[in-house]
């Protein structure tokens, strides 16, 4: 029975996900490291400090670009509740649709161009913008809420409830204060551009030798993606023209 369990061909999702039933587990596993590092920060200032992205100190600590996304405020609670809301949310539908490894992919990814986003967009070091620390899961979640966006295109299915989240974020992003409506966008392009990849790697129903050859282009493409963030994360730096601790 084992070596005919080999034969028989597994059930995928459109982009080459193994249908599998149970809860979905990276999800669960990035909200309980974002829920643990809250905890942290709750009993230690350091820990904010450490892990949050600071333009100023992007060309040194580059980890900072990825770990600001498990750090929140601790002066607001609902910060980490809305996002990790939304990350169980949009979770429980990308993670089954793509894959464990790609859905971690674009939670990571996704959050490295929001940090990128806000180095972009902050205001120069002379404005006191290079100094000033942003935190959160926003980026990802950005990203995330993006992909659905544009798989959901893709796949032909209903966009309007996204679109109407989408919009009333990016407003509440401008209208509120102490929101880095910078990490949003840039997490939310990022996002968006590695669905479209996955949309044009996905199979096309052709055979399966064809379609097995159109998902190996997706992890060569969304690597030129980070080398791209990275080569404008450098370009940014770079081009301040102010001293910058290296």
């Amino acid at each position: 029975m084992k070596e005919q369990a080999k034969t028989v061909r597994q059930p995928t999702s459109r982009f080459g996900a193994r249908t599998r039933g149970g809860r979905p587990v990276v999800t669960m596993i990035l909200i309980g490291i974002c829920v643990a590092v809250y905890i942290g920060q709750l009993t230690n200032d350091s820990v904010t400090e450490d892990l949050s992205f600071v333009p100023f100190w992007a060309a040194i600590e580059p980890w900072r670009f990825l770990s600001a996304a498990f750090v929140h405020s601790t002066g607001s609670f609902t910060h980490i509740l809305f996002n990790m809301f939304a990350l169980w949310i949009t979770g429980q539908y990308l993670e089954p649709l793509l894959g464990r490894i790609k859905f971690l992919g674009l939670f990571v990814i996704s959050a490295i161009g929001g940090s990128v986003g806000y180095l972009l967009l902050v205001p120069p070091i002379n404005e006191a913008g290079f100094l000033v620390w942003a935190v959160g899961a926003s980026g990802a979640v950005f990203g995330l809420f993006a992909a659905t966006l544009v798989l959901n295109r893709h796949l032909g299915r209903e966009t309007g409830g996204i679109i109407a989240i989408l919009g009333i974020n990016v407003v509440l992003g401008f209208m509120l204060p102490n929101i880095a409506w910078q990490a949003h966008l840039g997490g939310a392009v990022t996002g968006g551009v590695l669905a479209g990849i996955l949309a044009l790697t996905a199979p096309s129903g052709r055979t399966a030798v064809e379609n097995a050859s159109r998902r190996r282009w997706f992890w060569p493409a969304a690597i030129g993606l980070v080398v791209l963030l990275a080569a404008a994360s450098l370009w940014r730096v770079m081009s301040v023209d102010a001293p910058l601790p290296f």
